[in-house]
């Protein structure tokens, strides 16, 4: 079998898992375990399911995520990105429409990795992910504000706009104890963990208003008044009938589920791959989630995908394997048995707090500033995606927005032919690397990039340049042939400088004119680098790099 079609965890089974190693992926499993209990339940009830149908989801699909997928450290289960999806298939279709959705999405994602798909999907450009990741931030605030203002309306529209017209019907029925709970619950979701590293602000904020409500019979909202109890148990799979019109019906949203949690889990993979050194196997995760979906719906849960933050907190509290993953799943298990009779004591304006919390971090808007300020495409692209998403549905989101990209991007390709005599030096003395002879350092690395570095190049670009095997002292990466950069472009510089910089190493920019530098500057990248590192000319980068050497 091909190595990118084996499981991360077969590939370090064996070559053997230090008791040190072990010990820290137990420990870590636990606190994420801990953290992603709030979500899973708060997640559930924001899509209009359950909320048992969260814990079930993090449980079967975040085991399932861990031991066979493709990354070392991915934590599965639900996320916020899926909450829009799922609210408007089980308005449209019920419980059972959803179930087989997920189950579809689920083959098609498997069908993904085996076609190997998974290098394709990071053609997906940066500005069409932050436009609905924004857009769907915008949502889940939205869908809290009923809960968070304890407005008690009993049929919230679905539609964004219809929504906020009834909320303001609504607001002088304002529950002024719902409020404050919602309050509390925020800045102890924000700021608790910056005493306490360890215990996650979410979990306290619902262990305290719990209490609080439950003692002192506070009227408000609770999962029981709204839900009932949560059951202590895992039911048998099922699969509800299924005919030729149902697929019919449900392919768009199946396809849906199946792009949107593919590209936040390779999100989340790359992330944590730049956070611990490693490199995921994309197609080999593709499968994992798609087997997860699959086995997840049967036993009635929602989408799941990798959860970008869970991820990054394994990563954080010392999780180096899928073993992490694998006890996260089972802590969850040991609560829903033992604890579930009393999470349904749970405030709704507690979970409400959590979440706005959550669409905050989702909402990438240092992200949505930075391209705000960039090329007009990308600005064109984001803002497309976000409106449609919220305005509309995330399903046409995506393919207006994946349609649009694939036309601007052949209007960047012809605008960005040129063509040059390299006979003669140009102006900086600069000639065609060939002819050169340049003096370059020991413990110095050059690279050259020719043409545009746009969201198809990117990623590409970023890897070649992270994955040396070299350890140089200083990286001169030289753009004198680069006509234009998107904001996936400017991304992938950022996190190479980032890399970089963690690992003690300087990176210089030569060849940047006076264009790019401004596009430099619009695209906050002086934020990330000192400005006398981006330099115009090679003598003067090679000068730098030997200053630093």
């Amino acid at each position: 079998m091909h190595k990118e079609f084996v499981p991360k965890l077969f590939s370090l089974l064996k070559q053997g898992i230090s008791k040190e190693t072990l010990i820290k992926d137990i420990l870590s499993g636990l606190i994420v375990g801990i953290v992603a209990l709030p979500l899973a339940i708060a997640f559930a009830i924001a899509s209009g399911v359950s909320p048992e149908k969260g814990i079930i989801t993090a449980i079967i699909a975040g085991l399932i995520i861990s031991a066979f997928g493709g990354s070392r450290v991915q934590i599965g289960g639900p996320t916020g990105a899926f909450i829009v999806i799922v609210y408007g298939i089980i308005q449209l279709y019920g419980i059972d429409g959803l179930i087989i959705a997920t189950f579809m999405a689920g083959f098609l994602m498997i069908g993904m990795g085996l076609l190997r798909l998974g290098n394709l999907l990071k053609f997906i450009p940066y500005s069409l992910i932050v436009g609905f990741t924004s857009g769907i931030a915008l949502i889940i605030f939205s869908s809290q504000v009923n809960d968070f203002f304890g407005l008690h309306i009993t049929k919230v529209p679905a539609n964004f706009i219809d929504k906020w017209v009834v909320y303001f019907e609504y607001f002088n029925h304002i529950n002024w104890f719902a409020l404050v709970i919602a309050l509390v619950s925020i800045l102890l979701t924000i700021y608790f963990q910056k005493l306490v590293k360890k215990i996650p602000g979410s979990i306290i904020a619902i262990i305290l208003s719990t209490i609080v409500v439950t003692v002192f019979n506070i009227p408000v909202d609770t999962i029981e008044s709204n839900f009932g109890a949560i059951p202590n148990q895992i039911g048998l799979p099922h699969i509800p009938n299924v005919s030729f019109n149902t697929i019919q019906a449900l392919i768009q949203p199946a396809f849906a589920i199946a792009v949107l949690g593919s590209i936040e889990s390779l999100l989340s993979a790359v992330v944590s791959d730049s956070m611990i050194g490693g490199k995921h196997r994309s197609n080999m995760e593709l499968i994992a989630m798609g087997g997860a979906n699959i086995v997840s719906s049967m036993f009635g849960g929602i989408p799941a995908t990798g959860a970008i933050a869970r991820t990054a907190t394994n990563v954080k509290n010392g999780g180096r394997t899928p073993i992490a993953g694998i006890v996260h799943a089972f802590v969850l298990l040991a609560i829903m048995l033992l604890f579930a009779p009393y999470a349904k004591l749970i405030p709704m304006p507690c979970l409400a707090g959590i979440l706005i919390v959550v669409a905050f971090n989702m909402s990438e808007w240092r992200q949505f500033k930075s391209i705000l300020k960039g090329n007009r495409m990308d600005i064109i692209i984001m803002l497309t995606t976000f409106f449609l998403t919220v305005i509309f549905d995330l399903v046409i989101a995506i393919e207006i927005g994946i349609v649009l990209a694939s036309f601007m991007f052949m209007k960047r390709m012809s605008q960005s032919v040129n063509i040059q005599d390299f006979s003669s030096d140009t102006e900086h003395g600069e000639h065609l690397f060939d002819d050169e002879l340049l003096d370059i350092p020991e413990g110095v690395i050059l690279y050259e990039i020719n043409g545009p570095l746009f969201f198809g190049a990117a990623r590409q670009f970023q890897e070649t340049i992270i994955n040396t095997h070299v350890e140089p002292k200083v990286i001169i990466i030289r753009m004198r042939y680069v006509p234009l950069i998107d904001a996936t472009g400017y991304q992938s510089i950022k996190e190479i400088i980032r890399t970089y910089k963690a690992r003690k190493i300087k990176v210089i920019f030569s060849g940047i004119s006076k264009t790019l530098r401004n596009d430099f500057e619009k695209n906050e990248l002086f934020s990330f680098i000192e400005s006398d590192l981006v330099v115009e000319d090679i003598q003067t980068a090679i000068t730098r790099a030997k200053e630093n050497l």
